[in-house]
């Protein structure tokens, strides 16, 4: 861009620095070089000067317009030059569009990150002098619709995923004036290159064997191929959706949930050896061992009726629990268990907390999209990579 030399009219600038406070004074002066940046523009264009006669003039003069221009220290009203012909156009506004930008990238960012609308309109409010209201940071958040939903979309053709992770959580949202439970599903996966990632989520109503079923759906549309294993907790409306939509794949149970389930079954006092026995079984590392030792637990305590129920419970989904142990060894401790979709639920509810109850099931999609994504960039792609 040429690079233009202008003088600033100084006894102006001296008056705003006298009679006003600090902040005023840097308005005034921005206003004052922007307004005479824009004057040299037009006498560029016109390629003569105020008052000048050239033979090479492309155009007139005609006056000014106003125009608000929106910056981090707040709203400036600036006078633009026009010709007559209107075919002159000021780069101000075009250069500085991206302090807007960054303002409405900052906004989108808090709102992710779960601060509340109203405290984005205080704080924006704060940095700027503008009051913004709260359905203005509301119509914002809805700029992330295309992104997510194109990152909801995505194939996953291009990548083989053996061990699929799912889970559902559940949100309250506002629905027909009334406030309702609503499920959201999450799936993640390990690739081949034991790469952790986030394949996608769908907000439905209550957890049963027809939304799953419409999720897997879903994920095979866009070209998810049926996985190894896959692990989740012990829904059976979720393990139904499992064998019908992945058929010659595994189920792993979540290991974590399963142990909590026999143990809470288990008398406190008195428990010591059995609670040692369960231990020593799922950290054997052998699935030989691992049958051995469950075997000689139900031979020890088998007939004792206080743990009847515990002991029913660890028999009926002992081999559901175990599966893990049928594949590679430097694998195992990642895929037993559904722990990394826990945490990454967490801080998806972390979020969702300060929402509260969302306006609609689209606002739900979008929040917790975009919480995906934000987690899929930052922890995913550092630290949750699986060492080989």
């Amino acid at each position: 861009m040429t690079q233009l030399q202008f003088n600033l009219d100084i006894d102006v600038l001296k008056e705003s620095v006298m009679n006003s406070n600090i902040e005023v004074v840097v308005k005034s002066a921005i206003v004052l070089v922007l307004n005479e940046f824009m004057e040299k523009e037009r006498d560029e264009f016109l390629h003569v000067g105020t008052y000048e006669r050239s033979d090479e003039r492309r155009d007139y003069r005609n006056g000014y317009y106003e125009r608000e221009l929106t910056m981090s220290i707040g709203k400036l009203k600036l006078k633009v030059p026009r010709t007559r012909n209107g075919e002159f156009s000021t780069s101000v506004f075009e250069k500085y569009a991206r302090c807007d930008q960054a303002l409405v990238i900052s906004m989108l960012e808090m709102v992710i990150n779960g601060v509340s609308t109203r405290k984005v309109t205080n704080i924006v409010e704060q940095l700027c002098g503008e009051n913004i209201s709260k359905s203005f940071v509301s119509s914002l958040t809805q700029k992330l619709d295309p992104i997510v939903n194109d990152w909801a979309k995505r194939p996953l053709n291009t990548s083989y995923y053996p061990y699929l992770f799912v889970d559902a959580m559940y949100i309250k949202v506002r629905e027909h004036h009334r406030v309702v439970s609503k499920a959201v599903y999450i799936a993640t996966a390990i690739t081949e290159k034991n790469k952790r990632e986030i394949l996608g989520l769908s907000v439905d109503h209550t957890e049963n064997y027809e939304s799953w079923s419409r999720f897997f759906q879903q994920l095979k549309s866009r070209g998810l191929q049926s996985p190894k294993l896959v692990i989740s907790d012990a829904h059976q409306g979720l393990q139904k959706a499992i064998q019908r939509e992945f058929i010659g794949t595994a189920w792993q149970r979540c290991n974590v949930h399963f142990k909590r389930n026999v143990i809470g079954k288990i008398p406190k006092k008195d428990s010591a050896e059995i609670r040692t026995m369960i231990k020593r079984i799922f950290e054997a590392v052998t699935i030989e061992d691992i049958r051995q030792f469950k075997d000689e637990l139900m031979t020890r305590f088998g007939d004792e009726t206080k743990y009847e129920k515990a002991l029913a419970i660890l028999d009926e989904g002992f081999e559901d629990t175990i599966q893990y142990m049928n594949y590679p060894e430097k694998v195992r401790c990642h895929i037993r268990s559904t722990n990394s979709l826990e945490r990454l639920n967490q801080e998806v509810r972390r979020r969702e907390k300060v929402v509260r109850v969302f306006p609609n099931t689209q606002s739900a999609f979008r929040l917790v999209g975009a919480v995906l994504m934000q987690y899929q960039e930052s922890a995913y792609s550092v630290r949750k990579s699986l060492s080989k």
